[in-house]
C-alpha cells in the first residue's frame, strides 16, 4: 500500500522543491524503499513541449516519449527510478481529460465543477503514477497562494483525510531572506506562507527552510512556535558547493527519519556510501578541462542542465574537473570564433528555430578542422552534417529544410514516417502541430562494429532517446561518406543515430539525447569519452586520428 509525501513551496518559486524531492527520495530508496516520485504543473499547457526554453528551461524527454518538466530529470539522476507519462500532470492536461469526459457524457449530465471534478481526477492521476511504490513523492508546482495551483493543494488536501495521517506527509519549502544591510535573517515569510497553506486546509508536517547559512537554533524555535510544527521538523537547507551534498545534509539534520516514523515504518539506516563516493571524486579532481557550450538558449542554464550535468557526471568518472563554458552561437556567428581557442571540448547541443545557426556550425568547422574534440548532440549531429556537405563533399549552400526550405542540397530534411520501437508507423508532415509530433522516447541504435562509437560503449547495441523533429536525407549519405563522414549508429528503420570522423581524434555526434539517462552513480559512456578525450587534448597527448 503506498504511502504520499507531498512537497509544496512558498514564498517564492525556484527555491528548490525538485531537488529537495530527489534528494529525500535518494535517501529513502537507500532505505530499502521502492520510490515514484510525480510533478504536478499548474500551468495551463497540456506538456511543456512546445514551451520556450527561456521561460520554462529544458524539455526533459522520459523513456516513453513523454515531454515533460525538467524536475523529472532531477527525480531521474538521484533516485533509480523511470519516470513516464503518469510522472508529469498539468493542469491543461488534467482539464483536458475531465473536458473529455464530460463530452462523452461519463458524468451523466451533472454540472462538472473544479470540486469534485477536477480534484477528483488529480487524485485519480497521481494514483496512478504512484503504481506499486512504497512511497510516492509528489511535488506540486508554483508557490502557495497562487491561483492556478489551489486545485492541486485541494486535490493533495483531500487525500491526507482519506489515506489518514499514518500514510501522508506533508513538506513545505520556503525561504528565509537575510538582509545584508542590517545582517539579519527574517521567518516572518515562512511564517505568512505556512499562514496561507494552513487557510486551505493543510498543516505542514516538516517545514525545509531555504537560506544562505545554517539555520540558527533560535529561528528554528521561533519559525516552529509560530507555524505549530515542532522543532526537530524545521530542516535547514543551507547553500552548499555541490549540489550532491545535499542527501547527506538532510540525513544528517533527519527528515527521512521523520518521514518514516510517520508512515510508521520500521526501516534499516540509510546507507549513502554510494554519494559519498560521487561528492569525494568530484572535490578531488586530478585533472581539468574547459568545455565550450555553444547554445541559443545559454541566458537561462536550466535549458541545458541535464547536458551540463552529464558533462559533471564525465568529469566524476574521470576525476576531471569539468568548466563549463557557455558560448551565444550568435556571438560567434558576429564575432567569430576566438571565443574557442583554449578549450578543450566543444558541445554543441539541441534547438529549434534559425537563430545562431551558422554560429553553432562555425564551432563544428573550428572543432573539426583544429582537432578539438567535439560532442553534437541532435541538432549538433545534423550541424556537422551540413558543415561537412558543405566543406568536405562541396554541397554548396547545404542545409536543412528546418532552416532554408529551398535549399539547393537538404543534407538533412523533414522524414514524414518512420517506425517506433514497438513496431508501429508514425507520420507527420510540415502542417501537423508542434506538441507530441516529434520522434520521441527511447528508440534501439545499432552500432557498427569496430566504430570508436561502439568501443565507447562497449556494446553494439543500444536504448536512447530522441526528441526531434528532422533526419540526416540518406540520399546524401553515400557522397558524405566519401568525404570523410562515418555513419555509426543507425535506427531500426535505417535513419542515422550516429556520425564521426575517423580522420579526427575524437569526433562524435548523436541525433538521440544520451545526457537523459546519465547520472552521477553510473555516469554515461558517451560524456565519459569526451571528457577523455578532453583530457588527453588538454595535456597534449591527443593522437591525430580517432582510436576505436
Amino acid at each position: 500500500m503506498t504511502s504520499y509525501v507531498f512537497i509544496t513551496g512558498g514564498v517564492v518559486s525556484s527555491l528548490g522543491k525538485g531537488i529537495t524531492s530527489a534528494c529525500l527520495g535518494a535517501i529513502l530508496e537507500s532505505r530499502g524503499l521502492s520510490i515514484s516520485m510525480i510533478k504536478l504543473d499548474p500551468y495551463l499547457n497540456v506538456d511543456p513541449g512546445t514551451m520556450s526554453p527561456f521561460q520554462h528551461g529544458e524539455v526533459f524527454v522520459t523513456e516513453d516519449g513523454t515531454e515533460t518538466d525538467l524536475d523529472l530529470g532531477h527525480y531521474e539522476r538521484f533516485v533509480r527510478t523511470t519516470t513516464g507519462r503518469d510522472s508529469n500532470f498539468t493542469t491543461g492536461r488534467i482539464y483536458e481529460s475531465v473536458i473529455a469526459k464530460e463530452r462523452r457524457g461519463d458524468y451523466l449530465g451533472a454540472t462538472v465543477q473544479v470540486i469534485p471534478h477536477i480534484t477528483d481526477e488529480i487524485k485519480k492521476s497521481v494514483k496512478k503514477g504512484a503504481g506499486d511504490a512504497d512511497i510516492c513523492l509528489v511535488e506540486i508546482g508554483g508557490t502557495v497562494g497562487d491561483i492556478e495551483s489551489l486545485p492541486f493543494l485541494e486535490a493533495i488536501r483531500q487525500m491526507g483525510i482519506e489515506l489518514g495521517h499514518d500514510r501522508v506527509v506533508y513538506i513545505h519549502l520556503t525561504l528565509i531572506p537575510f538582509i545584508r544591510t542590517s545582517s539579519e535573517i527574517k521567518t516572518k515569510p515562512t511564517q505568512h506562507s505556512v499562514k496561507e497553506l494552513r487557510s486551505i486546509g493543510i498543516q505542514p508536517d516538516i517545514l525545509v527552510c531555504r537560506s544562505e547559512q545554517v539555520l540558527p537554533s533560535e529561528h528554528r524555535k521561533k519559525i516552529a512556535l509560530f507555524t505549530n510544527v515542532p522543532e526537530a521538523a524545521v530542516i535547514s537547507a543551507y547553500d552548499v558547493d555541490d549540489l550532491y551534498k545535499i542527501p547527506a545534509m538532510l540525513k544528517d539534520q533527519g527528515l527521512d527519519e521523520i518521514v518514516s516514523k510517520q508512515l510508521r515504518l520500521d526501516l534499516p539506516t540509510a546507507d549513502l556510501s554510494e554519494w559519498d563516493e560521487v561528492v569525494r571524486a568530484k572535490q578531488n579532481p586530478k585533472s581539468e578541462v574547459n568545455i565550450a557550450m555553444v547554445g541559443k538558449y545559454v541566458g537561462l542554464r536550466d535549458s541545458y542542465i541535464s547536458l551540463s550535468e552529464a558533462l559533471l557526471h564525465g568529469g566524476i568518472h574521470t576525476r576531471t574537473r569539468v568548466n563549463i563554458h557557455y558560448m551565444e552561437s550568435q556571438d560567434i556567428e558576429e564575432k567569430g570564433v576566438d571565443c574557442l581557442h583554449g578549450m578543450d571540448g566543444i558541445v554543441v547541443p539541441g534547438g529549434f528555430g534559425d537563430r545562431g545557426i551558422e554560429g553553432k556550425i562555425a564551432a563544428v568547422q573550428y572543432a573539426r578542422e583544429n582537432n578539438v574534440p567535439y560532442l553534437g548532440i541532435c541538432l549538433g549531429l545534423q550541424l556537422a552534417v551540413i558543415e561537412a556537405g558543405r566543406n568536405l563533399a562541396g554541397f554548396d549552400g547545404a542545409h536543412s529544410t528546418e532552416f532554408v526550405r529551398g535549399t539547393p542540397h537538404p543534407v538533412v530534411a523533414l522524414i514524414t514516417e518512420w517506425e517506433t520501437e514497438a513496431g508501429e508507423r508514425e507520420q507527420r508532415s510540415e502542417e501537423s502541430d508542434f506538441g507530441g509530433t516529434m520522434r520521441l522516447g527511447a528508440q534501439k541504435v545499432s552500432l557498427v562494429d569496430g566504430s570508436l562509437v561502439a568501443s565507447v560503449y562497449g556494446k553494439e547495441e543500444v536504448y536512447e532517446r530522441h526528441r526531434h523533429r528532422y533526419e540526416v536525407n540518406n540520399n546524401y549519405r553515400e557522397a558524405l561518406e566519401n568525404a570523410g563522414i562515418r555513419f555509426t549508429g543507425l535506427s531500426v528503420d535505417d535513419l542515422v543515430e550516429m556520425i564521426e570522423i575517423p580522420d579526427h581524434p575524437w569526433f562524435v555526434a548523436s541525433q538521440f539525447h544520451p545526457e537523459f539517462t546519465s547520472n552521477p552513480r553510473d555516469g554515461h559512456p558517451l560524456f565519459t569519452g569526451f571528457i577523455l578525450a578532453a583530457r588527453l587534448h588538454h595535456s597534449g597527448e591527443m593522437p591525430q586520428v580517432a582510436q576505436a
